[in-house]
């Protein structure tokens, strides 16, 4: 039985020495390499980037709108970020609130500060609510307040004044472009 206990040993140690001989399969050599160039090397990196802010007006109750921009350079980056009023958004929302709390010739009001609206509801033959009159009362109120508006336009432009005005108005203008023409020969 010993003998068969070193033959087993032997046999083992046999085992063992002879796969360590084929454990390491690296080739091991050493050269040397000696080289008279030049090498250029390139290295790509990403651009620097100004990231401009998000603004999120996700919030369908709100009448505003996200604006938001970025310049970037080699040197220096800049973003910046508003929020913008929508006007419109507010007329209507102003105008529907009116309309739901039963004040329907304010929510017309409301509407008729636009002049599509406006121009759109003389054509229909129902005009807009002016100073509390409405249908063909309103029709002539601003009708009045158009004419009126011209005639003060005509009254306060100079050019009309000039030549519809009194004579001493006249002949003061003539003597100064008079004396520039004058002027001007010289």
């Amino acid at each position: 039985m010993t003998r068969l206990f070193i033959i087993a040993i032997f046999f083992i140690i046999g085992f063992a020495i002879g796969n360590s001989a084929y454990a390491d399969d690296t080739i091991r050599t050493e050269t040397t390499v000696i080289s008279d160039g030049e090498m250029d090397t390139t290295i790509y990196s990403p651009p620097p980037s100004a990231i401009s802010p998000q603004i999120s007006a996700s919030n369908s109750d709100l009448c505003t709108v996200g604006v938001a921009g970025a310049v970037q350079t080699q040197i220096l980056g800049i973003s910046a970020g508003r929020t913008v009023r929508d006007m419109n958004c507010e007329k209507l929302k102003n105008a529907k609130t009116m309309y739901d709390m039963g004040m329907k010739v304010a929510a017309v009001s409301v509407m008729c500060q636009d002049e599509r609206v406006f121009d759109a509801m003389m054509n229909a033959g129902t005009p807009c609510p002016k100073d509390g009159l409405i249908g063909d009362k309103a029709k002539l109120a601003w009708q009045m307040a158009a004419k009126n508006e011209t005639l003060e336009r005509e009254k306060n432009n100079v050019g009309l004044r000039l030549f519809y005005g009194d004579d001493g108005t006249k002949t003061g203008i003539s003597a100064v472009l008079a004396a520039l023409a004058f002027l001007l020969l010289l």
